[in-house]
């Protein structure tokens, strides 16, 4: 595992961690177990602490991405219209929980607060495109497309 220019920019600070941790996530699309340990070195902090930190922001993941990304939006208006119906939908198709990648590395599976599209809601979004006023149908016909 390899952080980029690490040694050289960062100094062990406290401060230093996220950082480090979105550089590496940059770097190799995740937060590896091997990454928590050489940022644990770097910062001399445990390498509790440091997952601490990464799990508490949305943006870290600790498993490899999929070739498609799937996020599902959570905020309040698309989890009144059916956000976690999507939710689940989603992960009985793909065979994940949100957090986890299929086992082929097509799909990733997210749970997301708010993707910024609350007059379409309930939305989801794969890769870079949004889909707005999605159906459980609708949901499995478009995860047919990027298969």
């Amino acid at each position: 595992m390899r952080i980029p220019q690490t040694d050289l920019l960062h100094n062990g600070r406290e401060h230093d961690i996220i950082p480090l941790l979105q550089e590496a996530q940059e770097a190799e699309g995740y937060i590896s177990p091997q990454t928590v340990n050489r940022i644990s070195r770097i910062t001399r902090h445990s390498e509790s602490e440091i997952f601490g930190v990464a799990s508490f922001y949305s943006q870290f993941r600790f498993t490899p991405p999929g070739r498609h990304s799937i996020r599902v939006c959570l905020g309040t208006a698309c989890h009144v219209q059916g956000g976690y119906v999507l939710t689940d939908a989603a992960g009985r198709e793909l065979g994940i929980a949100p957090g986890e990648t299929t086992r082929d590395g097509r799909f990733d599976l997210r749970r997301v607060a708010c993707l910024g599209c609350c007059a379409l809601a309930p939305v989801v979004q794969v890769d870079e495109t949004i889909y707005s006023r999605m159906s459980v149908i609708r949901l499995r016909e478009i995860l047919g497309e990027y298969e």
